[in-house]
């Protein structure tokens, strides 16, 4: 009897969320909402489990390099675009700061400005590393802004939707930039990609700072507000 030939089998096109994230470098929050958009394919295995095209991923890598605009290029400064920006105050966000005192306000909007400023030089970093660096310092006054709010009574839904009343001016801000310099379709998309990105990385942190604020309170009951 003639043995059965075996034929090699093809890696697969279809890789899971983890080797997506890593092969694009962005958050798996990221990459759900692009596949909830339809701006990549996917589809759901029998146990529930999404998976990304590998070749749909790997086009889009260069493109991305190539389109992301220089913001100063284009002739936006950091300082105009957060000066711009901070014309959205707090109170339609936070009326749970009304009874805290100015001091720690205060605090809390150094941190707010910190996070704009970091946020938008990592989005206009010529170079990985200086986008990481950029992130980098947002993340840890993120973090810092969300052990504030903790510390001050706030629970985590007001602290979550304190931080996206500001995330969708942000993102308005560099829609306007596109509009404003006329960029084309690819580098209006590489803009508000990473901007996206970057905005999935602060709210992680602010989380997790929270997080942190809430971990002795559960043990010893409420906390005395931050003076």
């Amino acid at each position: 009897m003639t043995p059965a030939r075996t034929v090699p089998v093809a890696p697969p096109d279809w890789i899971s969320i983890r080797e997506a994230s890593r092969m694009l470098g962005v958050s798996p929050a990221t990459l759900r909402r692009w596949a909830e958009a339809g701006e990549v394919p996917t589809f759901t295995t029998p146990g529930g489990h999404r998976r990304f095209s590998r070749g749909a991923l790997a086009a889009r890598l260069p493109a991305a390099a190539d389109a992301r605009p220089d913001l100063a290029a284009l002739g936006e400064t950091t300082d105009g675009i957060v000066e711009r920006y901070r014309h959205h105050g707090t109170s339609a966000a936070a009326p749970w700061l009304g009874s805290v005192p100015e001091s720690a306000r205060e605090r809390l909007r150094e941190h707010g400005r910190a996070i704009a400023a970091s946020l938008i030089t990592s989005v206009d970093a010529a170079t990985e590393g200086d986008r990481r660096a950029a992130l980098a310092t947002g993340i840890d006054a993120a973090r810092d802004y969300g052990r504030i709010a903790g510390a001050l009574g706030a629970s985590m839904r007001q602290t979550v939707a304190t931080f996206l009343f500001f995330r969708r001016p942000f993102v308005e801000e560099m829609a306007a930039v596109a509009r404003r310099r006329q960029l084309d379709a690819s580098r209006t998309s590489a803009l508000l990609l990473g901007s996206a990105e970057a905005i999935d990385h602060l709210l992680d942190a602010t989380l997790a700072g929270y997080e942190q604020a809430m971990t002795p309170r559960a043990s010893r009951g409420p906390a005395e507000p931050a003076r």
